[in-house]
């Protein structure tokens, strides 16, 4: 314990006189401890603010919804001798001007009770209810700015919705319960349940989801339902109407996609902040090599006084580690600010409750991660500071020491990663994707030192270049204390994620933008009543003469068993666990749809009378682990209904043509209400004015009738991935910083080394211009390299992601980007090279000739 007294005594005394040479290890250290706390302050804001307001945005204290009919006696009976009941009616359908200007809309009818929890902003200002009354004999109703922009609305103007007209009172400006109707494709318009039912879009097998909020009655003290009471209330509703096939959500769960997707999408960020940490490792190591080189003189001159190597060790570790810990506590400080950052500067555009605040367990994790980092990369150039001889003081510019540490601190730096790998394991959510991450990371620190083994072999195996500057830079590059691993590590690491992002975010937005002309649909109309649908058909083939005209049946149904199991006793693999989610579009045909593949079993005959079956997507079968014989139950139109799997389909969902998780044999549905989809797939070169015109016509003429436009669905699918791409490449950006801080401090590492060579070189006569023009050259061959590699293996990286984990077909090389991304790179690696050399080649030889 005296000796680590002293050692700290020491170590404190050196950094008395400040952190010269310490900056970019400070830099790297606390950029990546601020983005990893930022990150996790940011989403438990988010999460902390959805569970506060839960009731709030539920509306109530759990919600039962059903998908094409309303509750039957028994379920309003049960639900209202427990609190008090309020029904809430989604759909989307289309509302037209009266000269026939159409817009698609996400219609919400409230009860006059609704808000029953929190309340409904509207401008001009005024009640809800007074906005939605019945005015002059038409009903009002309310809209988001989105409708008046598209429609050209004024306040007191008139639009048409079904078979009803109503009048628009005032703008929309929040709902209390916006964040539990989902993501919409159209602007929300609220209006009252009775006028909803006076449109006549309310028909049998019409897509009406019907959400009955219950707000559970106080308990006898008159205090609020707790949790407990909450769960015992679902409890009783499945085992009393276990065929009622409703979704229930409650307060604790009020959007679990959003709470998943927010997860998910935490646990991305997150790992690219520590991508930056672990960057910013290599910068770390390459100030802890600069430091112990600094020190040279003063742990030789200790040991001269009799310390051991293992003191030597321990006091340059307890300084190092002092400043980590500085550079953690910058990190904590800004980390900590970001969500009061966010909430000032995007807090308005937010359509969350966000609250911010200071998390001590973000704060924690963030130090963690810190000091393990710090200390991984430090170990090893600390350990050969243990071997720093006497005679360093004197000749050790000619006769260097051994580069290698000793074992026994090569196993406290395998204790130290392990320690850090089962830091990133344990605090993980998706310990699947952080092994992956640290194989991935692994993998690639190990190539890049290959690579970086490999460029030096190729350089000392290189035939010598005429020029003497050429020849010079070759010489710099496999010499002993070449600065090529940090410059290869650092660069590489930084392009590779510049490369993979920018391919990702590349392919995802082809992915959403890209239509197969001829073959991607132009229009998908929904809710065409079974008695219209002829009628569809021939208007149809009289307006648009030149499109394809596809048309099926179509319900909704919820799975309540797989093979005798609830949703919920499942494990379905991640790429299947949507169709347990929420109710599914399901159909029935006589053959195999077109987009469709046959996989396995075989196809029912047209004139099947048998039991029922069903066919289902193989993906979906695979990762809900069913196979041909299964059994399966739905509820559909408040009837539990069982189908064997009859066959398996593969299917080609990119077209966006009409297809089906569930396809059922066409006896199970018989005499059964339901609506059709249709489609219309003009072919290439089709005017898009003809094809607004066409939504037009088909509104005006069949007006329950839902027209989607494919593109205007794809330009709000792009909107909502353009604003999560913001946030991934902010976060990316401060890996990418550093990296550059990282090769920056790799230069700043090599300093004394390349000052050195400088003044030696111009003693034998060379010029500033020949010794810059060797930096340039030197450089550029290192920066041309790296690039290469960092394009592949970016690109690699992408490919592997985007076909393997996002299971996007058709991956697209988008060399224009990565080649860019690869000269950005050899730009900021030559001018970083010529900035941090350009002193160097100003030093006057005589100083630095004394102590050689």
């Amino acid at each position: 314990m005296r000796g680590f007294a002293l050692a700290l005594r020491l170590a404190l005394r050196d950094l008395r006189g400040g952190l010269g040479g310490f900056q970019i290890f400070l830099a790297c250290i606390a950029l990546g401890v601020a983005a990893i706390v930022g990150v996790g302050s940011v989403s438990r804001s988010l999460s902390d603010g959805l569970a506060r307001e839960s009731g709030r945005i539920l509306g109530g204290d759990v919600s039962f919804a059903l998908i094409h009919r309303e509750l039957n006696e028994a379920e309003r009976q049960f639900l209202e001798e427990r609190g008090t009941l309020s029904t809430v009616a989604a759909l989307r359908v289309m509302a037209r001007k009266p000269e026939g200007t159409a817009a698609l809309v996400e219609i919400k009818a409230v009860p006059p009770t609704y808000p029953s929890v929190g309340e409904a902003v509207v401008a001009p200002a005024m009640p809800l209810q007074e906005a939605l009354s019945a005015r002059n004999g038409l009903p009002g109703f309310v809209a988001e700015a989105a409708l008046a922009a598209r429609l050209d609305l004024k306040i007191g103007d008139r639009i048409l919705i079904g078979d009803g007209t109503f009048e628009y009172r005032a703008e929309l400006k929040s709902e209390p319960d916006k964040l539990a109707s989902g993501v919409g494709f159209g602007p929300r318009v609220i209006l009252s349940v009775e006028a909803l039912r006076s449109t006549g879009l309310i028909q049998p097998g019409s897509l009406v989801r019907w959400i009955n909020r219950l707000t559970l009655r106080p308990d006898s003290a008159g205090q609020p339902v707790d949790e407990a009471k909450v769960s015992e209330t679902v409890a009783q509703a499945r085992k009393a109407l276990p065929d009622a096939g409703w979704e229930i959500r409650t307060r604790s769960n009020v959007s679990p996609q959003f709470d998943k997707n927010l997860e998910r999408f935490t646990q991305f960020l997150t790992l690219v902040g520590l991508t930056a940490l672990v960057v910013g490792g290599v910068g770390v190591a390459n100030a802890v090599r600069g430091f112990v080189d600094r020190k040279r003189n003063d742990l030789a001159t200790l040991k001269s006084v009799g310390a051991t190597g293992g003191f030597v060790f321990l006091t340059s570790l307890l300084e190092v580690m002092l400043v980590a810990l500085i550079g953690v506590a910058i990190g904590l400080g800004v980390g900590a600010a970001i969500p009061y950052g966010v909430a000032a500067a995007f807090g308005a555009l937010i359509p969350l409750p966000f609250e911010p605040s200071v998390y001590p367990r973000e704060l924690a994790t963030g130090a963690l991660y810190g000091l393990l980092v710090g200390l991984v990369f430090s170990l090893a150039p600390l350990g050969r500071a243990h071997d720093i001889s006497v005679s360093a003081l004197f000749r050790d510019q000619i006769a260097p020491g051994s580069t290698f540490p000793r074992r026994r601190y090569l196993a406290m730096l395998t204790v130290a990663a392990f320690g850090l790998c089962g830091t990133i394991l344990l605090l993980a959510t998706d310990r699947k994707l952080s092994a992956v991450y640290l194989a991935g990371t692994l993998a690639l620190f190990l190539t890049l030192r290959l690579v970086a083994f490999a460029i030096m072999d190729l350089a000392r195996r290189a035939p010598h270049a005429r020029g003497a500057e050429l020849r010079l830079a070759i010489a710099n590059i496999h010499r002993p204390g070449a600065l090529t691993p940090a410059v290869v590590m650092s660069l590489g690491l930084g392009l590779a994620l510049l490369v993979t992002l920018t391919l990702i975010d590349g392919n995802v937005r082809n992915q959403i933008s890209q239509t197969l002309p001829g073959k991607t649909p132009s229009f998908f109309f929904m809710d065409i009543r079974s008695s219209e649908a002829t009628a569809f058909d021939a208007f149809l083939r009289d307006h648009a003469p030149e499109a394809k005209l596809d048309r099926v049946p179509m319900m909704r149904g919820r799975v309540v068993r797989l093979n005798g199991l609830r949703p919920e006793e499942i494990k379905a693999k991640e790429e299947a666990a949507w169709v347990l989610e929420g109710d599914r579009g399901i159909s029935y045909a006589q053959s195999l749809p077109e987009g469709s593949e046959l996989v396995a079993g075989d196809w029912w005959p047209a004139d099947y009378r048998g039991p029922a079956l069903v066919s289902m997507e193989a993906v979906a079968a695979d990762g809900l682990g069913l196979k041909l014989g299964d059994e399966i139950t739905l509820n559909v139109l408040g009837r539990n209904l069982s189908a064997k799997i009859a066959n398996l389909r593969k299917v080609n969902w990119r077209s966006l043509g009409i297809n089906f998780v569930f396809v059922f044999s066409p006896n199970t549905f018989a005499g059964a209400p339901h609506t059709e989809l249709a489609t219309a797939t003009y072919p290439p070169g089709g005017d898009p004015a003809r094809e607004v015109m066409l939504l037009k016509e088909v509104s005006n003429a069949f007006p329950a009738v839902t027209s989607v436009r494919v593109k205007d669905a794809l330009d709000a699918v792009a909107e909502i991935t353009a604003q999560l791409a913001v946030a991934i490449r902010g976060a990316s950006g401060v890996a990418l910083l550093a990296s550059v801080l990282v090769l920056g401090g790799a230069l700043a590492a090599g300093r004394r080394t390349r000052t050195y060579d400088a003044v030696i070189l111009k003693t034998l006569g060379a010029t500033r211009r020949q010794l810059l023009k060797a930096i340039l050259y030197e450089y550029g061959l290192l920066g041309a390299a790296t690039a290469i590699f960092g394009v592949l293996a970016g690109s690699l990286a992408a490919w592997g992601i985007v076909t393997r984990v996002m299971r996007i077909e058709g991956f697209v090389w988008l060399w224009s980007s990565a080649i860019t991304a690869a000269v950005i790179a050899l730009v900021v690696t030559v001018g970083l090279g010529l900035a941090g050399t350009w002193r160097i080649l100003g030093q006057k030889p005589a100083p630095y000739l004394r102590d050689l």
